[in-house]
C-alpha cells in the first residue's frame, strides 16, 4: 500500500473547465488503459504545498502546453476514486498562449459548443462536474 491509501483527508485533483468564445475544451485520455479513449476535463494532482489553482496553470502547462489563468472555482466537489476528490475551476487562455495541444495523458482535443457538450463520452466523474459547468459555456456564448 502507498502512503495516500492511507491518508484520512482527501487529496484533491483540479479540473480546468477551459472556455473560450463559448466553447469548452474537452481532452480525450490516451493513458491509462482503463481510462483510454474517455474525455475529461483537463488538470491533475495537486503536490503537497501547493494552492490548487496554482496546480491547475501547471497542469494545463504540462498536459497541454497552453499558458492559462484560473477565473473562478466551481461550485461542487466530486469523488473519485479514494483518497482524491475533483474541484473544478474555470479558466481561460492568456493572450499570446500557444493553442492548446495534447502533450501528456491525451492523444486529442476538441473545442466543444453547447449543443456539442455531452457528444464525447465524458469519464464517469467528470459527468457532475460537467453539467454544473454546462451553462457556463451558454453564458460564454452570448
Amino acid at each position: 500500500m502507498t502512503p495516500e491509501t492511507h491518508r484520512t483527508d482527501p487529496i484533491v485533483v483540479v479540473g480546468a473547465a477551459l472556455l473560450d468564445g463559448g466553447r469548452l475544451l474537452a481532452a480525450r485520455r490516451s493513458a491509462p488503459a482503463e481510462l483510454a479513449g474517455r474525455w475529461e476535463l483537463p488538470g491533475g494532482k495537486v503536490e503537497p504545498g501547493e494552492r490548487p489553482e496554482d496546480a491547475l496553470v501547471r497542469e494545463l502547462r504540462e498536459e497541454l502546453g497552453i499558458d492559462a489563468e484560473v477565473v473562478e472555482r466551481v461550485p461542487g466537489e466530486w469523488p473519485l476514486r479514494m483518497p482524491y476528490v475533483l474541484q473544478v475551476w474555470t479558466a481561460r487562455l492568456l493572450p499570446g498562449s500557444p493553442a492548446p495541444r495534447p502533450l501528456q495523458d491525451h492523444d486529442d482535443l476538441r473545442w466543444l459548443t453547447p449543443a456539442e457538450v455531452w457528444d464525447v463520452a465524458w469519464l464517469d466523474q467528470d459527468v457532475a462536474a460537467v453539467h454544473e459547468v454546462a451553462p457556463r459555456i451558454i453564458a460564454g456564448a452570448r
